[in-house]
């Protein structure tokens, strides 16, 4: 099986209106994504945001659960809150897992952005031998198109079987649900 790594892109993103922004850092991303990504074995969860004082947020809700009297209370927070890694772009959270050469990148979207792979081949690929893959979930109204472009791979997006069309999870949920079924047991 693959080594495989999660990401959430703070920048850039898109808005509303699809002009590229920056999204703020949320401690529930921090703690939420950190926790599924240590549920289904993930080596690595990026916070990719380009500001210092968002990075240094992500350091301060660390050290709380890492050295602090939380990770005393709950240690099983502070085993998954080891996995987080603040970086200032995407191509940091490539180095640190060898180079963007070395590895994958599988892009997530909640509209259909570029032909994707169903959650099922992707489950199928990371059971191979191959490059690690680097998962990437976007905030705001989604992954900028350059990152989506330079992906090796775009994953299916997340329906619903009714009927509503309604296709609005939280990257939490969003995130959560992608790791089970490429991950889950």
């Amino acid at each position: 099986m693959r080594r495989v790594a999660i990401a959430l892109v703070h920048f850039p993103v898109l808005d509303a209106q699809k002009k590229i922004v920056t999204t703020a850092i949320t401690n529930l991303d921090v703690h939420d994504l950190a926790r599924s990504a240590r549920t289904f074995g993930c080596s690595d969860y990026f916070l990719v945001h380009p500001i210092d004082a968002q990075r240094e947020l992500v350091g301060k809700i660390t050290h709380h659960w890492l050295e602090g009297s939380s990770g005393k209370r709950i240690p099983d927070r502070k085993v998954a809150l080891a996995l987080v890694r603040a970086v200032p772009s995407l191509a940091d959270a490539y180095a640190a897992l060898g180079g963007r050469e070395a590895i994958e990148v599988w892009v997530t979207a909640a509209r259909e952005v570029a032909p994707p792979i169903s959650l099922a081949d992707g489950r199928a690929r990371i059971a191979t031998e191959g490059k690690p893959v680097l998962i990437v979930f976007g905030t705001g109204w989604g992954l900028a198109p350059a990152v989506i472009d330079e992906a090796d791979q775009t994953l299916a997006s997340i329906r619903s079987a009714t009927p509503s069309g309604y296709n609005h999870l939280s990257v939490r949920a969003a995130c959560a649900i992608t790791l089970d079924r490429l991950l889950g047991g």
